[in-house]
């Protein structure tokens, strides 16, 4: 690999950022991005991916309020401290806020096989979340090579009700992940363990 190829150094380069500019993002390059998304290997091409752009103030509001309250309930039934639930609500509310545009990344089973027992049923499901994950990768290393940061955050799995209710989003759509993304106001390393680590040969 060379550190000067355009593809690797996409690949390598891209960190989870949390901190951005509040520059807005322009709906093309959105939509660039989601372009990059749609073209992933998905299951059995069905393609079960759904997205929700929020780049307006009060939908990011709404969805940070919807969210924080089954967390909130979730917390107590856990015994933390009042002010920790505080504190954490408040940090959370700031990373779906803040951000100039969000991706909420949802699936449809729609399209998907259909299976009389419930174990094949759930394959096809992680199939489709499986599909999701691609895109949103594609998406993120997209936004990384177009100077963006981007941040994965998996709050949606804990509401999905709330989501849906928030973002009046279809019924047979299922939230799973939100992306961020913005210009980056920070720097940020990261490392990964050694190659030799987590890999066999056989």
């Amino acid at each position: 690999m060379s550190p000067t190829d355009p593809l690797w150094q996409t690949l390598l380069g891209r960190r989870s950022i949390r901190r951005f500019r509040p520059d807005p993002l322009p709906a093309t390059l959105l939509e660039r991005l989601l372009t990059a998304a749609i073209w992933a290997p998905n299951a059995h091409n069905r393609q079960p991916w759904r997205f929700a752009v929020l780049t307006r103030a009060e939908m990011k509001e709404a969805l940070a309020q919807s969210m924080a309250q089954p967390w909130i309930a979730d917390m107590r039934r856990d015994g933390v401290d009042e002010a920790e639930i505080r504190a954490r609500v408040q940090r959370a509310r700031q990373r779906i806020t803040q951000p100039p545009a969000l991706i909420v990344g949802c699936i449809t089973m729609t399209d998907m096989d259909r299976y009389p027992d419930p174990e094949r049923q759930q394959k096809e499901w992680i199939m489709a979340t499986q599909s999701l994950a691609l895109a949103l990768g594609n998406l993120m290393l997209a936004a990384h090579h177009e100077g963006l940061g981007s941040c994965w955050m998996c709050a949606p799995l804990f509401a999905p009700a709330e989501v849906r209710q928030a973002l009046a989003l279809p019924e047979d759509w299922e939230p799973q992940a939100l992306i961020a993304l913005g210009w980056p106001a920070e720097q940020r390393t990261s490392t990964r363990r050694p190659l030799e680590e987590v890999l066999l040969w056989r």
